[in-house]
């Protein structure tokens, strides 16, 4: 059984659905969802499955994350939508048109490629499992222990957002960790394509990152024959974080092709 997954609409006109990735939730596609909303399209934020404000499952994915989208565009009734993932998110929609071709019209893949990766959230694990939630009685507590393993500031506020409080008064984390940790190696896994999609794809990237490659395009065009690439200057991974309007503007341009 597929969750009933949480999600935000913005605007009305057609429908674009942005998945975020790893440790992540909704509201960190917002800026663009709203730029979206303004120029007159339905963005849908969601939080896929183990995020955010989705339900907490026991398994984990590409195959359950792509059926958990084939369920939102079925109960909200959403003609061939297009889709934006990033990074996991990416991977998800990937899975997606693999899967269920014929359901959408255009894909967005920001920062992510189709094959197998390392991985190197190791790091990231730790500092959030020697986070002891019922000890800690402070925001500031649990940021002091997560700078302890993390050095960039700008991940340790990406991780914070996570830190709520639950119905006793304590802290919890809206991702379910320990299924995430657990499940880990199918997040880093390759997206499995049975035939060639010929879905028009727009795969982007920051030059500061190394998660597409160029070694990488031969292998993604094999399977995705109708795709381009950008690159975004001044940016990483976190692409919507370092150059949020240029993201945009290429989104839309494509989109609106």
């Amino acid at each position: 059984m597929n969750p009933q997954l949480n999600y935000k609409i913005m605007g009305q006109g057609y429908p674009v659905i942005i998945l975020h990735g790893l440790f992540g939730m909704l509201d960190n596609w917002q800026f663009i969802a709203k730029k979206l909303a303004d120029t007159g399209f339905m963005a849908i934020l969601v939080d896929q499955r183990d995020h955010g404000r989705s339900p907490h499952t026991e398994d984990f994915n590409y195959h359950l994350l792509a059926q958990d989208i084939y369920r939102l565009i079925n109960d909200l009734h959403l003609n061939r939508p297009i889709l934006i993932g990033h990074s996991m998110g990416g991977k998800t929609c990937l899975q997606f048109v693999s899967d269920y071709e014929s359901i959408i019209s255009k894909l967005v893949v920001v920062d992510i490629g189709i094959k197998r990766y390392e991985g190197d959230h190791q790091h990231v694990f730790d500092a959030l499992f020697d986070v002891n939630l019922k000890e800690v009685t402070s925001r500031s507590e649990v940021e002091k222990i997560l700078s302890k393993h993390l050095n960039d500031t700008g991940t340790i506020q990406f991780l914070m957002k996570n830190l709520s409080r639950d119905k006793e008064g304590g802290f919890e984390w809206k991702m379910n960790l320990p299924l995430l940790f657990k499940k880990y190696q199918n997040i880093l896994s390759n997206v499995q394509f049975s035939h060639r999609v010929m879905t028009t794809t727009l795969f982007i990237k920051g030059d500061k990152s190394d998660y597409i490659l160029h070694e990488d395009w031969p292998e993604i065009l094999d399977v995705l024959p109708n795709s381009q690439l950008r690159t975004i200057s001044e940016a990483g991974h976190w692409v919507h974080a370092d150059q949020p309007l240029e993201l945009f503007d290429i989104i839309i341009d494509f989109i609106k092709e």
